[in-house]
């Protein structure tokens, strides 16, 4: 487990409804060109807390996890965008070059499942959350700000959650 600093944010979530009320918030602050990755086994809550970004964010799409396909695009009423890549079955970070990221991170933000698995593809300045089965019942996320907007991110959903 990483030790947190001014960067990091650890939360601990006691339901699968508590994380996607965390990803509703985080959903919410989220803009385009904006890039979360998660960490995670399978099982760690990964598509659930996608569940609560997508709805935060004001998508009204079901949320699905797009293993076999790759990506799924969320759609806002208004058309906007939020695009969610499932790293699971790619080989190599060029595999994901090659869907074109850039294109997607020019009209919404990106939310990467199993992102470690194509780093060297996602832009250094993210915010990425690792998230770890503890038990059915609850899961630990640890959230990591990498860069100044990131950091900005990650305070205004420290503020939105935790007030103050």
């Amino acid at each position: 487990m990483p030790i947190l600093d001014a960067h990091s944010l650890e939360f601990i979530s006691r339901s699968a409804e508590q994380t996607r009320r965390v990803g509703m918030r985080l959903g919410a602050l989220l803009k385009p060109g904006d890039v979360v990755g998660l960490v995670g086994d399978l099982g760690a809550g990964k598509t659930t807390l996608v569940q609560g970004i997508a709805a935060g964010w004001g998508s009204l799409d079901p949320v699905s996890s797009p293993t076999f396909v790759i990506v799924n695009v969320y759609r806002r009423p208004q058309g906007e965008r939020l695009y969610h890549l499932d790293a699971y079955r790619l080989a190599s970070a060029a595999e994901a070059i090659d869907l074109d990221l850039d294109a997607m991170l020019s009209s919404g933000p990106l939310v990467v499942e199993w992102a470690e698995r194509v780093a060297g593809a996602l832009p250094a300045e993210a915010l990425q959350i690792r998230l770890v089965y503890v038990s059915d019942s609850q899961r630990d996320m640890v959230m990591q700000a990498r860069g100044q907007r990131y950091e900005a991110l990650l305070a205004s959903f420290r503020k939105a959650v935790f007030g103050g």
